[in-house]
């Protein structure tokens, strides 16, 4: 079950970054990645790799697709198809993807041949904890206060920047 289920993740991956590459609409094209990478976190998901899917999709597909349509719209940046950006070699760029991926493949093949895929251990959500927890406590909580200091620390000079001007302009008040 598992293997089906890492194998239809991954066909769906690959199946969405194709489209991703060959999308003419930019837009469109950060949509058909937020369906890539949550494949790629499918794939996580049937190694039992649930911290790492969970991570997969929080980070990724939660804030790098969105920065970029984020972007796209504070920018106004066209999202029609700009006919002049295209050129003549897209034949030969995907022939030379077919060879690549055939490369790949051949050598994720020989490599590990007919071999089932296996559940992980180490990526579950309770394994992370334990280490976290367990082995890395105080540069967990170290990291925690220097994470707090950065904070407040931005809070402040926003704080002062704002009182700053105020005060200028108060002065150009009076």
């Amino acid at each position: 079950m598992t293997t089906a289920l890492f194998s239809v993740a991954g066909a769906v991956a690959v199946l969405a970054a194709v489209v991703v590459v060959v999308s003419r609409r930019i837009v469109h094209a950060a949509l058909w990645l937020v369906l890539a990478l949550g494949a790629v976190a499918g794939c996580f998901g049937a190694l039992q790799a649930e911290f790492v899917a969970l991570v997969q999709i929080l980070v990724y597909v939660g804030a790098i697709v969105v920065l970029v349509l984020f972007a796209l719209m504070l920018t106004k940046a066209p999202t029609n198809p700009l006919p002049g950006l295209t050129t003549g070699r897209s034949p030969f760029a995907a022939v030379v993807a077919a060879v690549l991926a055939l490369i790949l493949g051949t050598g994720v093949v020989l490599a590990f041949g007919n071999e089932k895929i296996k559940p992980v251990t180490d990526g579950s959500a309770t394994a992370i904890g334990t280490q976290v927890f367990k082995n890395w406590v105080l540069p967990f909580e170290v990291l925690s206060v220097l994470l707090l200091a950065a904070l407040i620390g931005a809070i402040a000079l926003s704080q002062r920047k704002d009182s700053a001007q105020h005060e200028a302009q108060h002065e150009k008040e009076d």
